[in-house]
């Protein structure tokens, strides 16, 4: 993601880069995230890890598991728990549409990037993404090592 260059609150927190790797993302989606103070206050010094986190849909409501925020250190008597489910707040229609898309065969619901918007909110995009299997993945090494060396060439005889 480019930052926007008149935006100061625009931050990425943190990114899954191995996402597009491992799963072909169909669509993306932005959504809130419901944290308390000392949360806030760790993603702003950049503590934060969603690469082995995931999201699902149980009892109508969206979470985002196993995603780490680390402690926050002037919060200590009050703080938070580094991996606990956190509330992710979309709407009703995509909230079933979510449920929908996990409800068909091989598609699951991938954490991409956080980060605070320009209006310095929590936001974090989520992918409705279908695994890739090892040839797939091999294929994405192969263009992506093609165009790598197609720059190459350009730039030495351009």
């Amino acid at each position: 993601m480019a930052k926007p260059k008149d935006n100061p609150n625009y931050k990425v927190i943190a990114e899954n880069r191995r996402a597009r790797f491992d799963y072909a993302i169909e669509e993306d989606i932005e959504c809130g995230i419901q944290l308390m103070g000392s949360e806030v206050k760790s993603l702003r010094e950049s503590g934060a890890n969603i690469a082995e986190s995931y999201a699902a849909v149980e009892n109508g409501e969206l979470w985002l598991v196993n995603s780490y925020i680390a402690p926050y250190d002037a919060g200590r008597t009050f703080g938070h728990e580094d991996r606990r489910r956190r509330k992710l707040l979309v709407s009703r229609k995509e909230l079933a549409d979510l449920w929908n898309a996990t409800q068909r065969k091989g598609m699951t619901l991938v954490p991409l990037v956080m980060y605070f918007n320009h209006r310095g909110l929590a936001k974090l995009k989520i992918g409705i993404a279908r695994g890739k299997k090892q040839a797939d993945k091999r294929e994405t090494q192969a263009k992506r090592d093609w165009n790598r060396q197609k720059q190459r060439l350009l730039k030495e005889h351009g």
